[in-house]
């Protein structure tokens, strides 16, 4: 079935069979794991010109060729690059784009190794970043400049969970001439298709969901035509690639992908309504509740959700750690997307706008593959904790 026909099916239907063709590799239902380096030539006409499909493993190699393809069905995208880490697919497209002299304008909500990035090497480089308010929408363009040439958002946003209103932010950026990247990594492509909002750039975490299973780290970049080609000579200049067993497993994760984003976001959404009416829990931070204050955006611009979110807990530090050290079935650690539970005291000390009025102490929940009931035992033997704290 070619990709336009694929198109047209489920989603679990698109993340079982998309990126590759079994009959590609005589009739093998997955990929094979390509390891190499060196790519040989048949003669050295072919060599000097290049003209065939693998030149250096750098390049690719069939099988981070197949990850790409799926991703790029799922995107909507021109194509698609593979990098060592989330971070990286943070931090490649802003290098493809900024220069010295540029001005970056990066939503305050966005992830912290994000904010330390833009703090540091960006500046050192010369490129001005001014951090926005989350929910500005429109009025994001009473911040552009004549030399704005990124606007950068997350939705929603990392640990405290902003909701963005993605099109009317890319339409005044576009009117401006300034590239639209996303932090997709929360919803992936299943619930939230960027492209089709407006973003030119999206990037995922594919350590999350993707991967599924805590034992990967790699990110993405896709992009829309206008904007791959920067974006690839960057990546090729950079001499950036990734594994094939890494790709292999993020590609296998991506067949159950859906399946287990469902769990994750039932149980969630299921936790998220009981804690709203637990004592000792000031707030419940998951846009896909009615009481979230960017739950409008949400269902109207999501299809889904998924399995993280934060509750604001009465206390501080010490009923934060109360609350952490009680718990038998959440691991304490950092990442998400996984099938375990998660759980973190946020620190949001370097948000210059956002995440400075919580009236107690924030905590990230990671909700796994667990049972919910044993999971909000869990959760209730912490709440007790933190009271007695």
């Amino acid at each position: 079935m070619d990709k336009q026909s694929r198109s047209k099916l489920g989603i679990n239907t698109r993340l079982a069979h998309g990126g590759y063709d079994p009959m590609d590799y005589h009739g093998f239902v997955n990929p094979p794991v390509v390891h190499a380096s060196t790519v040989l030539f048949p003669d050295a006409q072919t060599m000097a010109t290049g003209n065939q499909p693998y030149t250096y493993a750098t390049h690719g190699t069939p099988t981070t060729d197949a990850l790409c393809r799926a991703i790029d069905e799922l995107e909507g995208s021109a194509g698609t690059l593979l990098v060592p880490s989330g971070l990286l697919a943070v931090t490649l497209p802003l290098l493809a784009f900024l220069s010295p002299g540029d001005h970056l304008l990066m939503v305050d909500s966005c992830y912290g190794n994000t904010h330390y990035f833009c703090n540091t090497t960006l500046k050192r480089l010369g490129v001005e970043v001014e951090y926005y308010d989350p929910l500005i929408g429109a009025d994001i363009e009473e911040l552009i400049r004549p030399n704005t040439k990124v606007v950068f958002t997350e939705s929603p946003g990392s640990n405290t969970f902003e909701m963005q209103d993605i099109p009317a932010i890319a339409e005044k950026a576009h009117a401006a001439g300034a590239v639209v990247m996303m932090d997709n990594t929360w919803a992936t492509p299943i619930h939230f298709k960027a492209l089709d909002f407006g973003v030119d750039v999206s990037i995922h975490a594919v350590t999350k969901y993707p991967s599924g299973h805590a034992d990967v780290l790699m990110g993405t970049v896709s992009a829309n035509e206008k904007h791959f080609k920067t974006l690839e000579q960057t990546y090729t200049a950079l001499g950036l690639c990734v594994s094939g067993d890494d790709a292999y497993q993020v590609l296998r994760g991506l067949r159950s992908m859906g399946l287990r984003m469902e769990r994750h976001a039932e149980s969630a959404l299921a936790i998220a309504e009981w804690l709203e009416n637990q004592d000792g829990v000031v707030e419940v931070l998951h846009p896909a509740l009615p009481s979230h204050a960017g739950h409008a955006i949400y269902k109207r611009d999501f299809t889904g959700g998924g399995g993280v979110f934060s509750i604001v807990i009465e206390g501080g530090k010490a009923q934060a750690h109360a609350f952490l050290n009680a718990l038998e079935i959440f691991g304490l650690g950092y990442s998400w997307g996984g099938f375990a539970s998660l759980a973190v005291h946020v620190r949001l000390a370097d948000r210059q706008i956002t995440g400075k009025n919580y009236a107690g102490a924030v905590i990230r929940l990671q909700i796994g593959l667990e049972d919910k009931e044993d999971l909000i035992a869990d959760i209730a033997k912490g709440l007790a904790a933190a009271k007695a704290a």
